[in-house]
């Protein structure tokens, strides 16, 4: 899934993501300047960012007008008829970026997709001396069988804990059954 941002642009918000455009109400920006539009909520990569310090970059694409909206007033029996119209003044812009990375610096360079391939090895060596099943233990289960494991599966099942989701209850059972071994 690809990543997207809500932003609010003259009291109004919007989804966007990198290289669409979209019609807004007039900016006062000129055509070619680059806008930061204020940023709500960054998701499509794993949980949404409710609090995102992230940025979104904008770039006016040109100032258009709306489609003509046709008004017309009638009172029956009096021959009263009035007609008016009108049309949105408007701005086309382009989402160039989200999160200050230019879209057209999507790939990354292969030396860095080397390293970002590495770590899942480490974790799958990991996940070789963790206990059988251990990703889908709930803590009263892990209490249970934490007993039961040597003290590598242990001390590998504490580490797993303290570098990613950090629960409480797994990491006071896993600390009390180490100080049992």
């Amino acid at each position: 899934m690809s990543s997207y941002a809500i932003i609010s642009l003259g009291g109004k918000q919007y989804r966007v993501q990198e290289g669409e455009r979209l019609l807004v109400d007039r900016l006062r920006a000129d055509e070619g300047a680059t806008v930061e539009p204020r940023v709500l909520l960054i998701g499509g990569n794993g949980a949404p960012d409710l609090a995102p310090s992230t940025t979104v970059t904008a770039r006016v694409v040109a100032h258009e007008l709306g489609k003509k909206i046709r008004i017309g007033k009638y009172r029956r029996r009096t021959g009263y008829k009035k007609h008016t119209g009108h049309r949105s003044k408007l701005t086309r812009i382009e989402i160039e970026s989200i999160g200050g990375a230019k879209r057209a610096a999507k790939s990354a360079p292969k030396a860095e997709q080397a390293e970002i391939a590495a770590p899942p090895k480490a974790e799958a060596q990991e996940a070789a001396v963790l206990p059988e099943g251990y990703a889908s233990m709930t803590i009263a289960q892990l209490t249970e069988a934490a007993g039961g494991w040597n003290r590598e599966q242990v001390e590998a099942a504490l580490e797993h804990e303290r570098s990613g989701k950090a629960r409480k209850g797994a990491l006071a059972a896993l600390e009390s059954a180490l100080e049992e071994k």
